[in-house]
């Protein structure tokens, strides 16, 4: 029987992080399960808080979204434990990619008996992400995000990629993949190790979070009514079909841009132009309890995933 940390932060999600987090202890030691909640004031007490519970074997449960889940993913890289995640967060959109369910029962379900998955991780700039960086049109549409708090959650990210479409506009990048220059005009530049973004977009539909590679996805040159299309069409992935859309795959990509352009990852700025993602695999991923995959009907527990091209470590 596994051992739990469930880590709530107060500062984010309010009163439902809090019930959510309690009643994901209870029905863990219903179980029959050691189970511990702490509810912290800052992300920097949550990573203390994990590195601790990592060095017990305790798997750690953040209970929040992606910003939650990016905060503590560096420390559990570092500390080789295990993540868990409750997500009840404003985008979910990591959770979303490994097939995490919503409903807190069956969150515990598969806490506890979910196969432990591996999964990748990108450093950059030294920092872990474990979703996505992106720049352009996207990282304006976090940024409007992070002001839209009036707002219902459901709401924001519509309305602030509308607005961020009404007022961008393309930009210069200069793009390396595994040491291959190109320069191109575009909206935006996604680098995913998650196929999911922006509350449930599926920006890159080929990336799996183990498959040790990163997507590159590029939104180029196009006009506005172009750009709402892609938008829209985002939601399926059926925007990779479209002539501005253009895809890579590398394990390190540089991006910087002419003028001053910041990146953000997983809903968060992480700062100006140029960065450098590096894709972490082997012995630097992060494995999750949560190993369900997806697919069609209901998601299942599962080892997950496909075996690795030879020469990967897993």
């Amino acid at each position: 029987m596994r051992s739990f940390h469930v880590l709530v932060n107060a500062a984010a999600g309010g009163s439902s992080t809090r019930q959510a987090g309690a009643s994901v202890v209870r029905l863990l030691r219903e179980a029959g399960a050691d189970a511990v909640l702490s509810v912290t004031e800052s992300a920097a007490n949550a990573c203390r808080l994990a590195a601790h519970a990592a060095r017990l074997n305790a798997v750690i449960v953040a209970v929040g979204g992606d910003g939650t889940v990016g905060s503590l993913a560096g420390m559990v890289v570092r500390e080789g434990g295990t993540l868990g995640l409750v997500p009840i967060g404003r985008g979910n959109d990591f959770a979303r990619q490994l097939g995490v369910p919503s409903g807190v029962p069956e969150v515990v379900r598969v806490l506890l008996d979910g196969q432990v998955k591996p999964v990748d991780v990108i450093d950059v700039n030294g920092q872990i992400v474990v979703g996505s960086v992106y720049a352009g049109i996207d990282s304006l549409t976090s940024e409007l995000v992070n002001r839209a708090h009036w707002l219902p959650s459901r709401l924001q990210y519509p309305f602030a990629a509308i607005r961020a479409i009404a007022t961008h506009r393309s930009t210069r990048y200069w793009i390396c993949v595994d040491g291959v220059d190109r320069v191109v005009e575009a909206h935006t530049v996604v680098v995913a190790n998650s196929g999911y973004y922006g509350s449930g977009m599926h920006v890159a539909p080929t990336a799996r979070a183990d498959d040790g590679l990163l997507n590159v996805v590029i939104i180029g040159e196009a006009g506005r009514l172009r750009l709402l299309k892609a938008l829209r069409m985002a939601y399926d992935g059926s925007h990779v079909t479209l002539d501005e859309v253009t895809e890579a795959t590398g394990r390190e990509i540089t991006i910087a841009s002419v003028g001053a352009l910041a990146a953000y990852a997983d809903g968060d700025r992480i700062g100006a132009l140029p960065v450098t993602a590096r894709m972490l695999a082997g012995p630097s991923r992060c494995s999750f309890p949560n190993a369900v995959r997806v697919g069609l009907g209901l998601p299942t527990c599962s080892s997950g995933g496909s075996s690795p091209p030879a020469g990967r470590h897993r």
